[in-house]
């Protein structure tokens, strides 16, 4: 798999199937090398990657990411293989332990220890038999990992990291946990908005339901920002966590974390007209090859 520098995160239940495959083929031409998708209460991630896949011929998909509650070791296992074969090896795999309240009061699991709980997942994995043929090659599995044990696992026992809601000191970070050798692949914001007001309230209203999540607060904690989450953060948080203003500075911003060790930078554009929708004018903008 040759994953490039730069890739697409969006959130593609807010488009039809149609539309997703559409939207799929333009990342392809703007020249992103990877289209990652996350899953939560809309469509199987899997099944929704062999679409993108079945519509695209060059494009990496990656799920950032798939729910290790969703379905067992075996199940993400052999999805991960098929997925391979079918697409050429196109298929890139970020698993992860989701959220408490996701698992608990959604689907009804009992949240086990974060850290020990994936350990044992990827064992699983790795041990899940198979008979049908195998991909290419060895498919890659990448883990959501914020915190520095988690890390140290996605370093240990998988091929590498998806950070997600991260400046580039915690991509630094993690790189010198990982260590050479590993992909770590964070996920950044961006947003075309140059008036400082406005950036930062759009800013707001996209952090504002991760910043009610455990794993991401402790992190930001972690971070420094403990006195910085009150009230939609403060003005030092929402600059650290996303890359606003114009093209120079997006793009400076994305500079920061490749800088700081990051193999291939995600990026998930905040729409000026406040939808899930991706903004594709930016996407065009920031496009490494193809159209723009």
């Amino acid at each position: 798999m040759q994953l490039g520098k730069l890739g697409v995160w969006a959130p593609m239940d807010a488009m039809t199937a149609a539309e997703g495959a559409a939207f799929a083929q333009r990342v392809e031409g703007w020249g992103y090398s990877a289209l990652w998708l996350p899953e939560s209460r809309g469509r199987n991630v899997l099944a929704h990657s062999a679409w993108l896949l079945a519509n695209t011929s060059e494009l990496i998909i990656a799920p950032g990411i798939a729910n290790i509650y969703a379905r067992d070791p075996m199940a993400m296992a052999n999805g991960q293989r098929g997925l391979n074969e079918q697409s050429g090896g196109r298929f890139l795999l970020g698993i992860g332990v989701s959220h408490a309240p996701t698992v608990t009061g959604l689907r009804g699991h009992t949240y086990g220890k974060p850290v020990a709980t994936m350990r044992s997942y990827l064992r699983e994995m790795q041990l899940a038999p198979y008979l049908a043929p195998d991909p290419p090659e060895k498919p890659l599995t990448i883990l959501a990992a914020l915190g520095p044990r988690m890390m140290a696992l996605s370093g240990e026992l998988a091929d590498g990291a998806h950070p997600y809601n991260v400046p580039p000191e915690h991509t630094a970070d993690a790189r010198r946990i990982l260590g050479a050798g590993k992909l770590l692949c964070p996920e950044v914001w961006v947003l075309l908005e140059t008036d400082p007001a406005k950036a930062r309230s759009a800013a707001r209203q996209a952090l504002a339901p991760y910043m009610q999540l455990d794993n991401y607060a402790n992190n930001w904690r972690r971070l420094g920002f403990a006195d910085d989450l009150a009230n939609g953060g403060s003005d030092r948080f929402i600059d650290a966590n996303v890359a606003w203003g114009d093209e120079a500075a997006i793009r400076k911003r994305i500079q920061e974390h490749w800088e700081a060790g990051a193999d291939h930078v995600c990026i998930q554009t905040i729409s000026p007209d406040g939808s899930r929708r991706p903004d594709e004018k930016l996407l065009g903008m920031l496009a490494p090859g193809g159209r723009r």
